[in-house]
């Protein structure tokens, strides 16, 4: 009577536990997955079991329970409808503080060494690059410069950027007295989650009061660029007030998660005596939500008149590239400057077949004819925000990442202006319809777009 049941064999007990392992492990971590996402660990698990439960195991989730930053700041009433969204995160509202806005490489570079300088307690780095070349090394004699009068100096780096460091720098800097941790190295354990969740934060923090942060890493192509070869452009800013407190509080955050020594942390004074209005807003494994994501979703619903994005690698996810197909359907005129080759040539492969659509839908689309690693995004007259996320899957979902949020007129058309100078230097995007095997080939490589 059984006969025709089929055999129950190690290979169907393989699928069966792989499987099990993942609907356990999402139910109990409440994993929250785009449905291509999850049909993919699925299909993997019953087609190739004994590669797909070990990549699931290394790489299968995203968030992590949440270190809770306390919310330092008194609670005030929202004045803009995403200063109540971002709270409703947990994070601190917006504040009163004093932003610069740097045009180029010099004017980042000067504010960087500013930044350090003015350092007198304690000055804390987080980066995911710093270079090997002149300006990396220029850096490092700035770090040193500020162990010798006295500062506690805390370098924190991403465990891929940490690669690329001989062990010589390493040991150079703790003989100094430098405090040095690697995030989520590669080769240890020390920082929990899975290996593909990497830091991709900016910060220089001088004193918990003064920051320095964006999208540039410490390497000589983000500012000056090297011998014969001209630099990114980029973005980068600097900032007094009570932003710069809760960057150092989730650095603090990052430090200890990576094994670091912690300190007290930051005080949010008022800054009542800034002009502009700002709010931080951390992104990542370690927040309930996926914060910048949800701020560009729900402002591509509450946009009227204007959007202006520059990212380098755009590969959105369905519902951001929705939001964003539909603002334009709604009459909102939308400007996306992307570079025309970026340095990573998967991401570039993989974004045409949303260029195609947001390009069907009436977004200007504008492919720059240099590099460009800026990271802004400018809705209205009311709202921007800039810092170190792409407009891609894996910054969105996957990094740990950070930006600035500004609600001041002054900051949002100083970005705005930015970007938009950009387009007398690019051209447009040509919509033409893709051949079968490009097709498939991008169909394919978008299962995995949120890991390039």
């Amino acid at each position: 009577m059984t006969a025709w049941l089929p055999p129950f064999t190690a290979h169907s007990l393989v699928v069966v536990l792989s499987l099990l392992t993942y609907v356990l492990t999402t139910r109990v971590e409440h994993e929250r997955r785009p449905p291509a996402t999850a049909i993919g660990w699925v299909l993997g698990m019953i087609a190739l079991p004994y590669a797909a439960l070990p990549m699931y195991l290394l790489f299968g989730r995203r968030k992590l329970p949440r270190r809770i930053v306390p919310c330092l700041s008194a609670p005030s009433p929202a004045r803009h409808w995403a200063e109540g969204l971002i709270e409703s995160f947990g994070l601190p509202g917006a504040s009163p503080s004093r932003v610069r806005m740097h045009q180029d490489g010099d004017e980042a570079r000067a504010a960087l060494f500013e930044t350090m300088r003015r350092a007198k307690r304690r000055l804390d780095l987080c980066t995911y690059i710093l270079g090997r070349d002149a300006f990396g090394e220029e850096v490092t004699e700035q770090l040193l410069a500020c162990v010798e009068r006295g500062v506690r100096v805390r370098f924190l780096i991403d465990g891929v950027g940490a690669i690329w460091l001989p062990r010589s720098w390493f040991k150079r800097m703790r003989a100094a007295g430098a405090e040095i941790a690697v995030f989520s190295p590669l080769l240890a354990r020390k920082t929990p989650g899975p290996r593909n969740l990497r830091n991709h934060r900016k910060w220089v923090i001088a004193d918990g009061e003064l920051l320095w942060s964006g999208g540039r890493n410490l390497a000589a192509e983000y500012f000056c660029g090297a011998s014969g070869v001209a630099p990114w452009a980029d973005l980068s800013f600097d900032l007094e007030g009570s932003v710069a407190a809760s960057a150092a509080n989730q650095f603090e955050s990052d430090w200890t998660a990576a094994g670091g020594e912690p300190a007290a942390r930051a005080a949010i004074a008022a800054g009542a005596d800034a002009a502009g209005r700002a709010q931080f807003l951390p992104s990542g494994p370690d927040q309930t939500e996926d914060t910048v994501r949800s701020l560009l979703i729900d402002a591509c619903f509450h946009a009227k008149e204007r959007m202006l994005a520059v990212t380098p690698y755009f590969v959105p996810d369905a519902s951001l590239e929705t939001a964003i197909r539909l603002a334009a359907r709604r009459g909102v005129k939308i400007d996306l400057c992307i570079p025309a080759k970026s340095n990573h040539r998967l991401a570039d492969f993989v974004r045409y077949r949303s260029l195609r659509a947001l390009s069907s839908a009436g977004v200007s689309i504008h492919l720059l004819n240099d590099m460009n690693h800026a990271k802004a995004v400018v809705f209205d007259r009311s709202l921007a925000l800039c810092g170190s996320p792409n407009l891609d899957s894996r910054s969105l979902l996957l990094n740990y990442e950070s930006a600035v949020v500004f609600y001041d007129k002054i900051q949002i058309e100083w970005l705005a202006t930015w970007i938009h100078d950009l387009i007398p230097q690019s051209h447009a995007f040509e919509n033409r319809a893709p051949g079968l095997w490009r097709d498939l080939a991008e169909g394919l490589l978008l299962t995995v777009a949120y890991q390039l």
